[in-house]
């Protein structure tokens, strides 16, 4: 009987380096809204500390963007969680929310912020599953509709806030 490889995944926060290969891998799993390349640049220079990457062998195959509110330094406002079609069903996306709430830069963070499109179902049930986990409450604060956005074809976006985190 022959075993299966044993994946090693590492964490660590981001290098302005990993921009391409992040923007490669947004554009890949199809899911997200992929943004320019610049903007993963400036996120992995300027807010490397509130994102990390998932590597396997050398590869990034998962991804977590995050910012401080800039009026609200206790909220941490999750913008994108990217894993790549490989990874998935392995509970990475989780790992990495996690891993990421462990860093000293998220030691005094008290909320989660976030958005999520209506018909993204995996992002809804990925943020309740955190929300239990850490003993906190998931609600719908706000509701970014559809027609602030340029073009035809996106739909509205749920803000949602999950606190207390302790």
């Amino acid at each position: 009987m022959e075993l299966a490889p044993v994946k090693t995944i590492t964490y660590r926060h981001p290098k302005m380096e990993d921009g391409k290969n992040i923007w490669k891998l947004i554009q890949e799993i199809d899911v997200l809204d992929l943004n320019s390349a610049y903007y993963y640049l400036i996120f992995c220079e300027y807010f490397k500390d509130t994102c990390l990457v998932a590597e396997n062998e050398g590869e990034i195959v998962g991804f977590v963007s995050g910012f401080r509110h800039p009026e609200h330094r206790e909220i941490l406002f999750v913008w994108q969680v990217a894993v790549a079609k490989s990874q998935r069903g392995e509970g990475l996306a989780s790992k990495l929310l996690q891993k990421l709430l462990e860093c000293d830069e998220c030691a005094d963070i008290r909320a989660i912020q976030t958005t999520i499109s209506p018909s993204n179902k995996a992002s809804y049930g990925l943020f309740q599953k955190l929300a239990k986990q850490l003993g906190a409450d998931m609600k719908k604060t706000m509701r970014i509709p559809p027609e602030v956005f340029p073009g035809k074809d996106h739909e509205a976006e749920q803000t949602y806030k999950i606190s207390p985190i302790h």
